[in-house]
């Protein structure tokens, strides 16, 4: 298995959208690198779901439930989305301040290159960041 950071607006669409939906369809990702991991992403993976801009915190964890396909976003077959099912809410969000404060998570995306929308952890990241929400 492997684990997953994305990043939503919630404005845009935010946790308690999925957890309505139940499931979705991860679109509109325009980036090469998010690309990449969407593409790598495989069915059951588990993934942290991010709130930017406002709150800016960890707060649900999804699972992927389908593996990349066509972005139903656009007719450029060269961009992909997967399906993602809401799991659970944490217990306590994960604000990003919070996260900078532990040297373990220093290598994340989420710190390192703030503007990825899609990226990978290590176990011991999600671990660290889901004992973090208990």
């Amino acid at each position: 298995m492997n684990y997953w950071i994305v990043k939503s607006d919630p404005e845009t669409y935010g946790w308690n959208e999925l957890v309505k939906d139940k499931t979705t369809d991860w679109t509109g990702v325009r980036n090469y690198a998010a690309r990449i991991h969407l593409k790598a992403m495989k069915k059951g993976d588990e993934v942290l779901f991010y709130h930017s801009n406002e709150g800016m915190a960890i707060v649900g964890i999804a699972k992927v439930s389908k593996e990349f396909f066509q972005d139903s976003t656009t007719k450029d077959e060269a961009w992909v989305a997967v399906e993602l099912t809401a799991k659970e809410e944490l217990k306590k969000p994960v604000t990003l301040s919070e996260m900078k404060t532990k040297r373990e998570l220093s290598n994340i995306g989420l710190i390192k290159i703030g503007r990825l929308s899609v990226m990978p952890l290590t176990k011991t990241e999600y671990d660290i960041i889901i004992k973090m929400g208990e």
